[in-house]
Formats: structure tokens, sequence, C-alpha cells
């Protein structure tokens, strides 16, 4: 009968994401996740597998983690639809973090070699672009936005200026900078007030 396991599997898998998020797949070693778990390689392997394993069950839970999130934003009312797209382009004044989300440098390192992590990249990017098109279609019944507008590009529109801010942040443009780059982008799609979009 195995010892029964001494330490938090929840703090773990938070550990191991953090360290693949600094320092990439290919940039981490098991002595790195040893280091930042406190567990030996041996019991590493026993509870979790061996680094590739680890990898893709923490990048899994980030992604159903993005599509819990993008679910969450359309919940709400129509009429605040809007404001709930500018908040989530909007960067915490502050903000200090470089690192980024680990769905896009998981996709900028590995999805060009490795199908099954394509294939989750790309169905964490479509849950984000329904949300985004859910809410614009919300704000477009709601009077916030043209109703001849195509809420697939539009909400395409803001995931890419997401994307792109991200990019920014992490060359460590400021998040003054960044927040008037995201109301620029909200106010460019919004209807001006006055305006019936008729």
């Amino acid at each position: 009968m195995g010892r029964p396991r001494k330490f938090d599997e929840h703090d773990v898998l938070v550990a191991v994401r953090r360290q693949f998020n600094e320092t990439g797949y290919h940039g981490t070693s098991v002595e790195d996740l040893s280091r930042v778990t406190g567990l030996s390689k041996g019991s590493l392997y026993s509870a979790f597998g061996d680094k590739d394993t680890l990898f893709r069950r923490v990048f899994e839970e980030y992604c159903d983690g993005s599509d819990q999130g993008a679910a969450a934003r359309v919940d709400g009312p129509e009429d605040q639809a809007l404001d709930r797209l500018r908040a989530w382009l909007t960067t915490p004044e502050g903000w200090s973090d470089r690192r980024g989300c680990l769905l896009a440098k998981t996709t900028a390192e590995l999805a060009w070699q490795d199908d099954a992590i394509a294939a989750r990249s790309l169905a964490a990017y479509e849950t984000l672009l329904e949300s985004c098109r859910l809410l614009v279609e919300q704000a477009q019944r709601a009077g916030h936005i043209d109703p001849a507008a195509d809420p697939a590009a539009l909400g395409g529109l803001v995931l890419a200026t997401h994307r792109g801010l991200e990019a920014l942040l992490k060359s460590g443009v400021d998040t003054k900078t960044l927040n008037r780059i995201a109301d620029a982008a909200i106010d460019g799609i919004a209807l001006q007030p006055g305006h019936t979009g008729a």
C-alpha cells in the first residue's frame, strides 16, 4: 500500500503552470518543476506522469478556465454587454505581470508542431470568438452597436485587439496607453450618441 500524498495537488498544478508560463514548454526542465513544487522527480512522475503529460494537463485546465471566463462574460444584461467587452480589454492600473497568457504562449511555441495542442488552441480561440460575437449581438439589440454591422467581424476585431494588447503589455507598454487603445477600439464599434444606426 502506497504512502498517502503529503502535498496539495492544486498548489502543485498552480506552481507548474506558472513555471511553464514563465519559461515555456521547451525552456522548462523536470528539475525546474521539482524546484518550484518542492517535489522530487520521482514524486512528480508518480503523481502526474512525465513532463509532457503534466504540461498537457495544466494547458487543458487553463483552456477550460478560458472557456468558462468567456461564458461568464456573455452572461449578463444586454445593455451592459459593451461595458463587459470594454472591461475585458482593460488592463488594471499598474499591472506589471508581463508573462501573458499560457494559451497565447503555447499556441506560438507548440501549435505548429503538435496537432493536439493546435486543436485545443483553436477550440479555445473559437470559444473566445463566439463569446465576443454574442456580446456584440447583445450590444446591437441594446442599441449600442449598429444593428447592420457584422457581429462576427466586430467580435473578431475585439479578440484581435485583446491579443495585440497582451503583446504590447509583454513588451512593457504602460497601462494608460493600453487602456487608451482599448477605449478607442470599443468606442470605434459603438454607436455615437444620437446615431440610430439606421
